[in-house]
């Protein structure tokens, strides 16, 4: 027979004996703790499991910004919750010391575009972003964007043969610091900067279907300068 579990103790979320000021501080302590030890996103109704029910969430995630004003890391809010990040200015010293790429290192132009036209038109077939680019996207493409976790299946589509649709996720809003997908570049500008235009890209740039290797080496005309910087 197996072990019961241990029964554990309830925790005390409202502090009534305690003054308001170490409450407070207690609180904040508890909020900080539970994000800290996350290497995922700490959703809201997680966060209020630990403090009491009239206690602001949005008052305390302030409170430990200010606290961190000064510090290397901050407390940013990406996908719905809110995760420890090194700050964008220490990137490159912990990248020479560690030699550790971050995933986004290994997305070409070519595969920052298909991600950008999926998270600008979503839900998208594969046959939909193939007529945007005008060349047939591969399964390959695709894949290497599924293997990232950035990218996820839709509902399936209304057309002939029910495919199913493409979706971004959570580890795509994540990875580029995005709390919602509102966050991203206006599309209007990036049309109008040609950064999403098939004709920005050189024969051959795009990941296609016929057996040709797609071209890796990042020789666009034109880089997604305005794309969001993944965070570190």
């Amino acid at each position: 027979m197996g072990r019961r579990p241990r029964p554990t103790e309830s925790l005390d979320t409202e502090l009534a004996d305690l003054p308001a000021e170490l409450r407070w501080r207690e609180w904040m302590g508890r909020v900080e703790a539970m994000i800290f030890a996350s290497s995922e996103p700490v959703m809201r109704e997680t966060l209020t499991r630990v403090v009491g029910r009239d206690c602001s969430i949005d008052l305390l995630i302030d409170d430990i910004r200010a606290e961190l004003r000064d510090r290397p890391y901050e407390l940013v809010s990406v996908a719905g919750g809110w995760q420890h990040r090194t700050r964008q200015r220490f990137a490159e010293a912990i990248r020479n010391a560690t030699a550790v790429e971050p995933p986004g290192r290994s997305l070409s132009q070519a595969d920052l575009l298909v991600l950008a036209i999926i998270a600008y038109h979503q839900p998208i077939t594969r046959g939909e972003i193939s007529k945007i680019t005008g060349k047939e996207v591969s399964r390959d493409a695709i894949a290497h964007l599924r293997s990232l976790g950035f990218v996820s299946s839709g509902p399936r589509s209304p057309q002939p043969g029910a495919p199913y649709t493409l979706v971004t996720t959570k580890t795509f809003l994540s990875h580029f610091g995005l709390e919602t997908l509102r966050d991203l570049p206006d599309f209007e500008a990036l049309e109008d900067a040609g950064l999403l235009s098939k004709d920005r890209l050189p024969d051959g740039d795009i990941p296609i279907a016929s057996g040709e290797e797609p071209d890796d080496d990042g020789s666009m005309t034109e880089s997604l300068d305005a794309w969001p910087e993944p965070l570190g």
